[in-house]
C-alpha cells in the first residue's frame, strides 16, 4: 500500500488523503461497530470509552479474517454527538493508538443524528486489505 500525497498539500493529522494497493490479495469488508462488549451491552456512556470498544471489536474481527490493523485502508465513523467527540480528543487518540497503532488509513467521519441503537454514540465501519 502507498499513501497518496500531493508534496504540495499539507500533511493530514490521524488519516491519508488515499491509498494504492497494486498487489494480489483479499478484501475484508466489517459491518459498523458500535462501543458494545462481547455480550453486546455497554459498558460507558463515554464517547471514547465507546470509540476504545468499538476498535477494539473491529480488531477483533480483522483478527478472525486473518488480518490485523495494519491492513485497514478505510474508516468510516458515524458520530451522534459532535461536542462530546471533540471533548473526547486525548481518550479518542489513546484508543487509537492502543487498537490500531501507527496506521492511519483513509477516514470519513460523519456527524448524524442518531444510530439504530439508540444508546450508540458511535459506529465505525471498516474495509482492510490483506495482501497475498
Amino acid at each position: 500500500m502507498a499513501s497518496l500525497q500531493p508534496a504540495e498539500w499539507s500533511r493530514p493529522r490521524g488519516f491519508s488523503h488515499g491509498l494504492t494497493i497494486d498487489a494480489p490479495g483479499r478484501w475484508v469488508v466489517l459491518a459498523g461497530q458500535t462501543g458494545t462488549n462481547d455480550a453486546g451491552e455497554y459498558a460507558t456512556d463515554d464517547m471514547a470509552g465507546q470509540v476504545r470498544a468499538a476498535l477494539t471489536r473491529v480488531v477483533r474481527l480483522l483478527r478472525e479474517a486473518g488480518a490485523g490493523p495494519e491492513h485497514v485502508v478505510r474508516l468510516n465513523w458515524f458520530i451522534v454527538d459532535r461536542d462530546a467527540y471533540e471533548e473526547s480528543g486525548p481518550g479518542i487518540g489513546a484508543a487509537w493508538k492502543d487498537t490500531l497503532g501507527r496506521n492511519f488509513p483513509t477516514s470519513t467521519l460523519l456527524y448524524v443524528s442518531g444510530l439504530v441503537d439508540r444508546r450508540a454514540k458511535v459506529e465505525i465501519e471498516v474495509t482492510a486489505f490483506v495482501p497475498a
